[in-house]
């Protein structure tokens, strides 16, 4: 029923490109037109709910599948400590429930081709086809964020940070050949268990003997970088930053526990001002510990300025963006909106997946209690007026709505990296017979009523839009460490500080404006699970 995230992403990569390692040319999606075709009805009677006539565009509640499951689960849902609801119903069951479900709550319902879900065999093939196929002003898929994974690895991945991999995240920079994937970052701060020298920056040259430029076996690359299961492992021949010789190492798939704060440090720049930086890389649950004690760090440091690196935060939990901003801005944001969504005109007034009314997020000045913390105790604040971000195509989602809310209050956001990837969308992940669908239910303004960011965040833009920021427009420095002031971006992001411009970055060997194919003057995807790339509500 559920797919690995290798499955899913090598799915992707085949239809976009944009996800894992592709051979040359590729596909899209399509479906037929089903305005003359008859779905299935039924009801909730314990079991086997598909005898009956639909007609398109005739939907039951969701209510009526849920829980009627091809392989019903026993035992205890380890998230709610009850039984589990599950009982034995068909295929037609599940598809009928994602598709009244999707109805229901997809921000874009009225965009869905409805599909006789008799025709899918597959529940996960079916619900691909449950979103909208409209591109945005740019070109890109509208919604790029349909996801579904089995709900044992959600909550394991969601809430410790556990995932199965090297404890590394590739980054892709060029996914086709000739093909181009080096290291982009360590899950831990000191890379433990890797071999000397597989650190960012190091490059892949081949996997399980298969050439990453230009070899043809695709399957293979992938199973290689993107591990399945714990103790499987895999040949690299890679290069290590710096070294001019290639070394052969094998790596080993275990389960990582990430840590998503990493290099917190105090510089000292011109004019006696001290500048806070820290690499933030997931809004997962354990970050909302990590992140008040960073804060802890840089309050005691009297920090003038903070430089956030968010360059490879998909997003995840909006309660832990909304308590980092806080963090950040301190007393202005008092009384002040962090975000208010909004769902489908269904829903005009309600939150139709809590019950309750459509309240706005504030910004949050105590604990959540969403990982190991605490709840409602107060958080500290660094109270800044401006808050500088290294950002690129993998800034997305709840890292987005920081830079979104703070503007919302008038606090200066200045934007030094890439464009980030457009997405003031979210969801509530919703879980029957073990899969947890991630379907975009919501979308979410600011406090001046902002959110028309579909197409990203742009440095130093030129298109005359609300999402057009101050800063610099500057490809990733993979021949510097994170946190490393030489380092492009957080370079550039000093000297802005310094001089009020982005101006050159000597000690990387290149100017600003100079983004060529060298690897000190780079962008790259750095593939990731769903779970660090959303924005996630809790209930």
């Amino acid at each position: 029923m559920g797919i690995s995230f290798r499955r899913r992403a090598l799915a992707a990569l085949l239809a976009l490109g944009a996800v894992g390692l592709a051979a040359c040319g590729g596909g899209g999606g399509s479906g037929s037109d089903s305005s003359n075709s008859l779905a299935a009805t039924g009801s909730n009677d314990g079991g086997n709910s598909d005898t009956g006539t639909w007609q398109a565009g005739e939907f039951l509640p969701a209510s009526t599948f849920g829980s009627l499951c091809v392989s019903p689960r026993s035992g205890t849902n380890p998230a709610t400590g009850q039984p589990y609801a599950d009982v034995l119903g068909t295929r037609l069951d599940e598809n009928n429930w994602l598709r009244s479900m999707s109805n229901d709550l997809y921000l874009w319902y009225d965009e869905i081709e409805d599909v006789d879900p008799a025709d899918f065999d597959d529940s996960i093939e079916y619900f691909e086809q449950l979103k909208t196929f409209d591109l945005t002003v740019s070109g890109r898929e509208k919604d790029r964020f349909h996801y579904a994974v089995p709900t044992s690895e959600w909550q394991s991945q969601s809430q410790s940070g556990v995932y199965v991999g090297y404890g590394l995240q590739w980054a892709l920079i060029q996914a086709t050949p000739p093909r181009k994937a080096v290291v982009a970052y360590t899950d831990t701060e000191d890379g433990a268990g890797l071999p000397a020298g597989i650190g960012r920056g190091a490059e892949v040259l081949s996997v399980d003997g298969v050439r990453v430029e230009d070899g043809e076996d695709i399957d293979t690359l992938n199973r290689g970088m993107w591990p399945s299961t714990e103790g499987e492992s895999h040949t690299f021949e890679m290069l290590p930053l710096g070294a001019s010789e290639p070394v052969t190492v094998t790596l080993t798939a275990t389960a990582v526990t990430s840590e998503p704060v990493q290099h917190v440090r105090v510089v000292d720049a011109a004019m006696g001002r001290k500048v806070g930086y820290m690499l933030f890389n997931d809004h997962i649950a354990t970050a909302e510990k990590a992140l008040i004690e960073a804060v802890q760090q840089l309050k005691a440091a009297v920090i003038d300025d903070l430089v956030l690196d968010i360059r490879y935060n998909g997003g995840g939990y909006l309660d832990i963006a909304s308590e980092l901003a806080y963090m950040i801005a301190g007393d202005v944001t008092a009384g002040q909106i962090f975000e208010l969504v909004s769902f489908n005109n269904k829903h005009p007034e309600t939150n139709p997946v809590t019950g309750y009314p459509l309240d706005p997020t504030p910004f949050h000045s105590k604990t959540q209690g969403i990982g190991n913390v605490q709840p409602g105790v107060a958080l500290p604040t660094l109270n800044l007026p401006r808050l500088f971000v290294l950002t690129g195509e993998n800034t997305c989602s709840a890292s987005e709505a920081i830079i979104n809310s703070l503007r919302g209050v008038d606090v200066e956001v200045i934007q030094i990296g890439a464009t980030t990837c457009g997405k003031p969308y979210g969801f509530y992940a919703l879980d029957n017979c073990g899969t947890t669908y991630l379907t975009i239910q919501f979308r979410g303004v600011n406090a001046k009523g902002f959110g028309d960011y579909a197409d990203g965040f742009v440095p130093d833009g030129n298109f005359d839009t609300a999402a057009d920021l101050p800063g610099c427009a500057i490809a990733d420095d993979f021949t510097h460490l994170l946190g490393d002031e030489y380092e492009a971006r957080f370079a550039t992001a000093l000297n802005y500080i310094e001089t009020g411009s982005c101006g050159d970055v000597p000690a990387s060997g290149y100017t600003y404006s100079q983004v060529g194919a060298r690897l000190s003057a780079a962008n790259g995807s750095v593939p990731k699970a769903p779970w660090r790339s959303n924005r996630i509500m809790v209930r």
